[in-house]
């Protein structure tokens, strides 16, 4: 709307008449009707502001979150389960604002299978792709109707039917199955409709340096472990539009990556050529410069003795997107500066990476050093700081490094990597942390590696620990397999009492904190690497560690705290070690506190229980968690399987799961899914929902 604005102080005052200006200007600044009309101009730009909102409020782009709904109202759109905004959904009102933007859109199409498509990404915010199955039926053809790609056997020349059998993009023909979609058994039917959702998102990680091997071979994980790389998925350009598997978050497949380079590697072909691929999913840079993709083949780089099975040709770089592995050609020289560009899955935005993290704003006059713009390591930077302000690491660089933190008295540290950075940190000693009266520390979107963090007691006073977006590697590293390097030993170890450690969606391994501290922790992963293991127990290994208080969290292994002021929502998967007494999981004091919609041992001695599973002794067997993986480095690492039990995926509070990822609201935007099924599937149609990752 073009509307007449400008109605600024300083405007106003010049349509004054020319004899009350000359006054007022020979008083002294401002004069009395300057800051007359100051004031005045200030109530005008509220004014214009409100009507600038209210013509926004007219269009669901735009509108401000209260209109939503009525919005939606005026084309009869029916709200949903609100979902939570730390799970990066927004509130109930975000994505309902997708929704009733398409609505009318979704209408006009209704029945169709793109409609259904777009109606589960929009529902539930993960990628989707909608199958209608009897294209997929092997029956006799009517000559009318030709279907000529639809065989009862694969062609045995094609690779790609082969490698998408049992999966989203299955383009084989099956036998008919008469078991209920609804229920995830069958799918081969003439009604029937599969939705096929993507749990896992791909995350960035941008310039990593590579890990070196030797001179020919490098290694894309920064901890020096297989990784899987992950396709960024491409937006679809119309509604109508059926995703693709460039348009999902899918694991790259080596067959996928040497078909398909162009979609998937690199900016551009050649280095003198334009852009053609603003979005890659991997890209590497030799010294700083982008390797095109005429330089590029993709090889199964798999361990063949002590060597790799294959190297590239001459004057080639050899990717290997399964196990993320990067070889050189003999005849080219040895990069100084190695990084590469890619995407790993994940299930939530937990333990750090170059996602947006909510953080409080610097007071005025804090001292922040940069690494490597100010200093060029962290340590440097650190010693720069003089025990109050921040180091901020403002790449994603891999930081080999030993550590140590003071902190002045009355002072605060953050030790944080900058928006849209995931730095490594590989430490050759603890980082060791101490600080004078009343000091407090903050580590922030590190992935920290090779030795835990240590508070010791001695001539130390830091009162509190904050721990946010920060990984700990469970086992403090991998090794070449992907299995952790010491399984079971602490990443944190807390000696001094008193000291108050706050963890925030992080990922951490075993943690020993002195009988005397308090730890709280919310959103967060503690592994022992085993259920065995002791996951939370004193430093001596001998006595209980500290109060513990948790809030939607996985913890993995044997618990024995001082006591539990709270814990509620969480998942405590231990078992009793062989040849143990005592149950795995104990508080010492269970006069106070509570234990509250959440999975622990039956035996556990805890304060008192409410709605916890299992609540009998014959539910022990039935009732127990499923994950999909518990070896940490692997994408679906702590997520809940399909097969676990409801009263674990809907046992939380508000009916989500319980543990770290509660806050994704998974039941709840399947449900979501299932209500808005009922309302734009054909009669006669039956839909299941199945889950790609």
């Amino acid at each position: 709307m073009n509307r007449p604005t400008g109605f600024d102080a300083e405007t106003l005052f010049r349509l004054l008449p020319a004899i009350h200006r000359i006054r007022d200007e020979a008083q002294a600044p401002p004069g009395p009707l300057a800051a007359l009309l100051a004031a005045i101009a200030e109530e005008i730009a509220a004014m214009e502001e409100n009507l600038d909102q209210l013509y926004d409020d007219l269009f669901i782009e735009t509108c401000a979150g209260w209109a939503v709904p009525y919005i939606g109202d005026l084309i009869g759109y029916e709200p949903l389960h609100g979902l939570g905004e730390r799970a990066g959904l927004g509130s109930g009102n975000g994505r309902a604002r997708a929704e009733v933007a398409h609505t009318i859109a979704l209408r006009r199409r209704k029945g169709t299978v793109s409609v259904l498509e777009q109606l589960a990404h929009d529902v539930t915010a993960w990628r989707a792709h909608a199958v209608e199955y009897f294209q997929l039926l092997g029956w006799t053809q009517h000559m009318n109707h030709i279907r000529a790609g639809s065989r009862y056997a694969p062609d045995l020349r094609r690779w790609e039917p082969l490698a998408r059998i049992d999966g989203p993009f299955e383009s084989t023909a099956r036998t008919v199955e008469v078991r209920r979609i609804e229920r995830g058994h069958g799918r081969h039917n003439i009604p029937n409709v599969g939705i096929w959702l993507w749990r896992l998102g791909d995350y960035p990680h941008t310039r990593s340096p590579l890990v070196r091997v030797d001179d020919r071979r490098w290694l894309a994980s920064p901890l020096g472990a297989p990784l899987q790389l992950f396709t960024h998925p491409l937006p679809e350009d119309e509604i109508t539009q059926r995703a693709e598997p460039i348009n999902v978050p899918d694991p790259i497949g080596r067959r996928v990556l040497a078909t398909r380079v162009a979609r998937y590697y690199g900016t551009r072909p050649a280095a003198t050529q334009a852009v053609d691929n603003a979005e890659p999913s991997i890209v590497l840079y030799v010294d700083g410069t982008e390797v095109p993709r005429a330089e590029v083949v993709v090889c199964d780089l798999r361990d063949d003795g002590a060597a790799w099975a294959h190297l590239p040709p001459d004057g080639r770089y050899a990717i290997d997107p399964v196990l993320g592995r990067v070889a050189v050609a003999a005849d080219l020289p040895v990069p100084e500066r190695f990084a590469i560009s890619y995407h790993y899955g994940f299930s939530a935005d937990l333990g750090g990476g170059e996602y947006a993290r909510e953080r409080v704003a610097d007071a005025p006059g804090t001292t922040v050093v940069r690494v490597p713009d100010d200093q060029a390591t962290i340590q440097a930077a650190l010693a720069a700081l003089g025990g109050d302000g921040v180091v901020e690491v403002a790449d994603s660089g891999r930081y080999e490094e030993t550590l140590a933190i003071a902190v002045v008295a009355d002072g605060h540290v953050r030790l944080r990597a900058a928006d849209q950075c995931r730095p490594t940190l590989v430490l050759g000693a603890p980082l060791e942390i101490t600080g004078g009266a009343n000091a407090e520390c903050t580590l922030d979107g590190l992935l920290v590696a090779g030795q835990p963090v240590h508070v010791p007691d001695a001539g130390n006073e830091l009162a509190r620990l904050h721990l946010a977006h920060l990984t700990l590697v469970p086992g403090l590293g991998l090794d070449a397999d992907g299995d952790p390097v010491a399984p079971g030993e602490p990443s944190l170890v807390v000696e001094r009492a008193n000291t108050a450690v706050d963890i925030d969606r992080s990922i951490l391994g075993a943690l020993r904190i002195d009988h005397g501290a308090s730890l709280a922790a919310a959103d967060s992963i503690v592994d022992a690497n085993d259920a065995e293991l002791p996951a939370f127990i004193a430093p001596d290994e001998a006595s209980p560690g500290a109060a513990l208080s948790l809030e939607a969290c996985t913890v993995i292994g044997a618990v024995w705290a001082r006591e539990m002021p709270l814990v509620s929502n969480s998942l405590l998967f231990a078992r009793r070690g062989p040849g143990a007494t005592e149950p795995a999981v104990r508080s010492e004091q269970r006069q106070t506190g509570c234990v509250r919609f959440t999975y622990l041992p039956f035996d556990a001695l805890t304060p008192r229980r409410y709605r916890c599973q299992p609540e009998a002794p014959e539910g022990v067997a039935r009732v127990a968690p499923r994950f999909t993986s518990l070896r940490y480095g692997v994408a679906a690492y702590c997520q809940l399987g399909r097969t676990t039990p409801e009263e674990i995926r809907r046992g939380a509070e508000d009916e989500s799961e319980m543990g770290a990822f509660h806050s994704l609201f998974a039941p709840q935007r399947e449900a979501n899914l299932q209500i808005r099924l009922g309302e734009y599937l054909r009669v006669g149609l039956a839909a299941g929902i199945f889950y790609a990752t």
